[in-house]
């Protein structure tokens, strides 16, 4: 509930994805088949790595402590 709020009052906002992130999804989505990484995962790794975010909050931790971004060597991850 508490989550919910917060993006209606504006302290937590959201990200559009953008066409050309697209891409890079399709790219995590296929380099991390294995894991595997899905289109959801890997459009937080495409956003985080668009806005140069090297924290992502997260109960996912399966997933990101594997993925690698490109701007950094392993993403920081709360709680």
């Amino acid at each position: 509930m508490r989550f919910v709020g917060d993006l209606a009052s504006g302290v937590l906002t959201t990200e559009s994805v953008p066409p050309a992130d697209w891409l890079r999804i399709a790219e995590l989505v296929w380099d991390y088949r294995d894991l595997p990484l899905g289109t959801v995962g890997a459009s937080v790794v495409a956003a985080a790595e668009r806005l140069r975010i090297t924290t992502i909050a997260t109960l996912d931790r399966r997933h990101f402590t594997v993925v690698r971004s490109a701007n950094a060597q392993a993403f920081e991850l709360v709680p």
